[in-house]
């Protein structure tokens, strides 16, 4: 399946949860609203991998971080639960927003690297390979690790019996062919 993972319409056409999260967003309008900072939905629900506190996570390349912030803060401020947090990761600033908006839990991530280059983008086209080489199955084992508490990364890492840190050699394995992928993972 095809999916153009910048346009959230593919949402209208999924699972139920996926579907209610497309009315939140688009009711929410932050794909226009933040479009200058190339927002992208990633994460369990575009993969259908969510469990019942899976939040709606939003990336966005962001370089100028004050006026962003002003900009959530006015946007998003006033809903329930909202916060934002500062942090260095890897030797890059990042913004996260959190609020709370029609039953979910939106999570709004910013630093400045290109969208389709930050580790949640490409941690999602992994994991959506994986899945779909794997089989559904591997969709409901999946989730019910995550149900045991165990993150996203550990859990495609116990499933697919990674030894390794499941966050960095995800992201090694990117790189591979499916048919690599394939023999690699016996699918």
């Amino acid at each position: 399946m095809n999916i153009n993972w910048k346009d959230i319409q593919y949402l209208a056409r999924g699972t139920e949860r996926q579907r209610n999260a497309f009315v939140c967003l688009s009711s929410l309008n932050i794909f226009d609203t933040l479009s200058s900072y190339t927002p992208l939905l990633v994460g369990t629900i575009p993969i259908d991998i969510d469990i019942e506190e899976s939040d709606l996570d939003i990336i966005c390349e962001v370089h100028s971080f004050t006026p962003f912030i002003q900009e959530l803060k006015m946007l998003y401020g006033k809903y329930n639960h909202f916060e934002i947090h500062q942090s260095i990761i890897q030797n890059q600033k990042i913004i996260v927003c959190n609020f709370n908006y029609e039953g979910f839990n939106i999570e709004i991530f910013g630093q400045g690297i290109p969208v389709l280059q930050q580790n949640g983008f490409l941690h999602m086209m992994i994991e959506y390979r994986l899945l779909v080489l794997a089989g559904r199955d591997a969709h409901d084992s999946i989730r019910q690790l995550k149900r045991l508490g165990l993150k996203t990364e550990p859990a495609f890492g116990e499933y697919f019996n990674i030894d390794e840190d499941p966050y960095t050699e995800l992201l090694m394995i990117g790189e591979l062919s499916d048919a690599e992928l394939k023999e690699k993972f016996n699918l």
